[in-house]
């Protein structure tokens, strides 16, 4: 019975581990802004990134302007121009701004279930003002006639805002007692096995299995999210911004699969140990008995 118990518990233990790193990281990366930020700050350099960022930009700016025959040429223009752009400081300092009021607005949705219910949206106004001022500082021809107007990017679809909602708020109050759960399992797995160190060392392969369905699991999120995109948003650039939000599972994964492949080769060799120090132990007599001497005039007795 407490051998069926303690195989329940490590498979136990193998589902709670993707399980308890996808709360927590629900809970401090993506539900706090502060670490939001710093994580897709990098990207502001990531090529693809900028490349999509400014493809975006010259689109909402060629709407507002009409220059006829030179509309083309002025466009091809603009897009250069602003490609550059995204390559300053500046861009970069807009970048943060960015998507700190997005996340902000994001997540002011995900948490108040009562709240707005149509999609949340950003307003690139702030990025398009620092884009002409920066191109007429330049002196880039035409750039005194881009307009700056609020134009609105939709960042979470009204239609899936409830589902989000849902997920993020069962995962985010999951992520302050999961880990507990899943580190009582695994010491309640020890417990209550007949052999302790063949159970750490089943313990250890529970992990690893659990590390790999965590890989696993970002790695189909990853490809699921990719393909639900419009056709229209870039998916290099969104793969780029994937990447860095989930970098901090993916490093959860190897070091758990580390842990749990580490235990396996330790706890076997001190299985090892155990098994030749029983078998090479010399036999003792019984107690009580002692062997008799032999009679004067036997062989080998001096």
């Amino acid at each position: 019975m407490r051998s069926y118990l303690s195989a329940a518990l490590l498979v136990l233990v193998a589902v709670l581990v993707p399980l308890s790193a996808l709360a927590v990281w629900t809970g401090r990366e993506v539900g706090n802004t502060g670490r939001y930020v710093p994580t897709v700050a990098p990207l502001a350099s990531h090529a693809d990134v900028r490349s999509a960022v400014a493809d975006r930009i010259t689109a909402e700016i060629a709407k507002e302007i009409d220059l006829g025959p030179l509309q083309d040429s002025a466009t091809e223009l603009l897009d250069e121009a602003v490609l550059s752009f995204t390559g300053t400081p500046a861009f970069r300092n807009a970048w943060d701004t960015v998507n700190r009021a997005a996340h902000r607005a994001v997540l002011h949705s995900l948490e108040n279930g009562s709240g707005s219910s149509g999609a949340v949206t950003l307003d690139l106004a702030p990025v398009a003002q620092q884009v002409k001022g920066q191109l007429t500082d330049d002196g880039v021809p035409l750039a005194d006639l881009i307009p700056v107007r609020h134009t609105k990017v939709t960042v979470l679809e009204s239609d899936n805002l409830g589902t989000w909602r849902d997920a993020f708020q069962l995962l985010r109050a999951a992520g302050t007692w999961l880990p507990a759960a899943t580190l009582a399992a695994a010491a309640a797995t020890l417990l209550v096995a007949v052999r302790r160190l063949r159970a750490l060392t089943l313990l250890g392969v529970a992990l690893a299995v659990g590390a790999v369905l965590l890989a696993v699991t970002v790695v189909v999120a990853r490809s699921l999210a990719l393909g639900g995109l419009p056709p229209a948003m870039d998916r290099a650039a969104a793969g780029a911004v994937y990447d860095a939000l989930t970098g901090s599972l993916r490093t959860t994964a190897w070091v758990v699969l580390a842990v749990g492949l580490g235990l396996v080769p330790v706890v076997s060799a001190g299985l090892t140990g155990v098994f030749r120090a029983t078998t090479t132990r010399p036999r003792r007599a019984p107690r009580g008995r002692t062997t008799a001497p032999l009679p004067a005039g036997t062989p080998g007795r001096p």
